[in-house]
């Protein structure tokens, strides 16, 4: 399972091609090499926090390195970015939203309450208030994240991974992408939904 053809992020950020879940398992180290190769117009505000010069952080949002905030992104009161995280450019993150070692496209946006954890998405995505991106299998004794491709299922290896969002996803508000979710490009998450494609296959 690849980026390709499900998740455009920019070829400037050199990620390796490996599966998502992996990304998110090395992302620590993926931001600290993309913060030595950033432009000039990317101020390093503390070590490993860096934010580009047209960005907006407002007072009270909490950023732990390593971090990257891109072109003209919002970050607003609140938020709190930590693991790991790496915003491409106009990427909204609106007050409470929590986002822990994910990688986040091009005007893509959290609206408010939502976390987002172990994720890659991709461009235009939005996900509406409260939705929650969760990358624990609490319920479960074996805690080992399974994704479904639509054909096969795929043991990650990993006890920790949230989703594969594709571009121009909508999810809507108070819905719930159990660990392992892999959205196509362009779908729709109603409101209120629960979506687990690993239920009754396992």
């Amino acid at each position: 399972m690849r980026l390709k053809g499900i998740v455009s992020l920019p070829d400037t950020w050199a990620l390796p091609d490996i599966a998502p879940w992996d990304l998110c398992a090395d992302i620590v180290a993926i931001v600290e090499r993309g913060i030595e190769n950033l432009p000039a117009r990317y101020i390093v505000r503390a070590p490993g926090i860096a934010i580009h010069d047209s960005a907006t952080v407002e007072a009270g949002a909490v950023l732990k390195a390593p971090c990257i905030i891109g072109e003209n992104c919002f970050v607003a009161s609140y938020a709190y970015l930590r693991g790991g995280v790496w915003l491409d450019r106009n990427v909204i993150l609106g007050p409470s939203v929590e986002v822990k070692s994910s990688l986040i496209g091009e005007g893509s946006k959290a609206a408010h309450f939502n976390f987002v954890g172990d994720s890659v998405i991709g461009r235009d995505v939005n996900i509406e208030a409260g939705a929650i991106v969760a990358n624990y299998r609490n319920e479960r004794a074996d805690k080992g994240i399974v994704c479904f491709d639509g054909e096969r299922l795929i043991r990650t290896g990993r006890d920790k991974f949230g989703s594969l969002i594709g571009d121009g996803c909508r999810i809507g508000a108070n819905a719930v992408l159990a660990p392992g979710t892999i959205l196509k490009p362009a779908t729709v998450v109603p409101r209120l939904a629960l979506v687990d494609q690993i239920a009754g296959k396992l």
